[in-house]
């Protein structure tokens, strides 16, 4: 092997290595881990039901709410990470004037909040299967949602997972910058110390008014879960906060 051959090789796998540090420094930390649960035949088969009526798929194009809802004069509600869909369902019923983007990763959570909104005839829900942080990005307007429920997100306790935690500054910029002037983002949390850093977080944002000195008295649109009654009986806290959007 010629030494202009050993250079050249040498110089290709230094640039490829290269290339490949540089993508993992800009990968971005995402705040959930992809578990796909086991899909019982019921949410399977709302998955195939009620997917192309309630569902919007994901793509870099500006979503019409307006359009995708059917009307104009609704208010329109961003609800990030639904879980089994319960809270969600719950909130729609309540609020039958509101409309409800949600946006989860996980199917069977999917397929669970389509259940629902097929058992009670909820027409007032649309469904994201994907990244919410892409969804804001790529797919809404500035300046269009009235609300954003975030309830009870993974905590990441341990502190070398802190990172990882949804609530971080500039996540919270580019949730106001999706809120209307007067908008609220809801935040809600079992876990104490999650709940200290989420008021940090949302209190040092310049765009946001605490609608309460510290903590919110739960709004009465937000049902107490089975999970949260059980933690309430066990003397467990429940933290809500519920910012202004300036």
């Amino acid at each position: 092997m010629s030494l202009m051959t050993l250079f050249n090789q040498t110089e290709q796998t230094s640039s490829q290595s290269a290339t490949q540090q540089a993508d993992l420094k800009n990968r971005r930390i995402r705040s959930f881990v992809l578990r796909q649960g086991r899909v019982t035949k019921g949410q399977a088969h709302a998955l195939e039901i009620g997917l192309p009526k309630f569902g919007i798929s994901y793509a870099a194009t500006t979503l019409d709410l307006n359009e995708q809802f059917n009307r104009t004069d609704s208010k329109k509600i961003l609800e990030i990470g639904f879980g089994m869909g319960e809270t969600t369902a719950k909130i729609a019923q309540t609020l039958p004037d509101y409309d409800f983007l949600a946006v989860e990763v996980h199917t069977p959570g999917v397929g669970a909040l389509l259940k629902l909104a097929e058992e009670h005839a909820l027409t007032n829900i649309r469904i994201i299967q994907h990244d919410v942080v892409d969804v804001l990005h790529n797919m809404l307007a500035d300046a269009s949602l009235d609300g954003i429920h975030i309830f009870f997100p993974d905590p990441w306790h341990k502190k070398r997972h802190h990172k990882r935690r949804l609530i971080q500054a500039e996540f919270v910029k580019l949730l106001c910058a999706k809120l209307k002037s007067g908008a609220y983002l809801h935040v809600a949390t079992d876990w104490q110390e999650y709940a200290e850093w989420v008021l940090a977080v949302l209190t040092a944002e310049t765009q946001l008014q605490n609608s309460a000195d510290t903590y919110a008295e739960k709004p009465s649109y937000r049902p107490l879960t089975k999970f949260e009654n059980r933690g309430i009986k066990l003397g467990h806290g429940v933290w809500d906060m519920v910012f202004i959007k300036r």
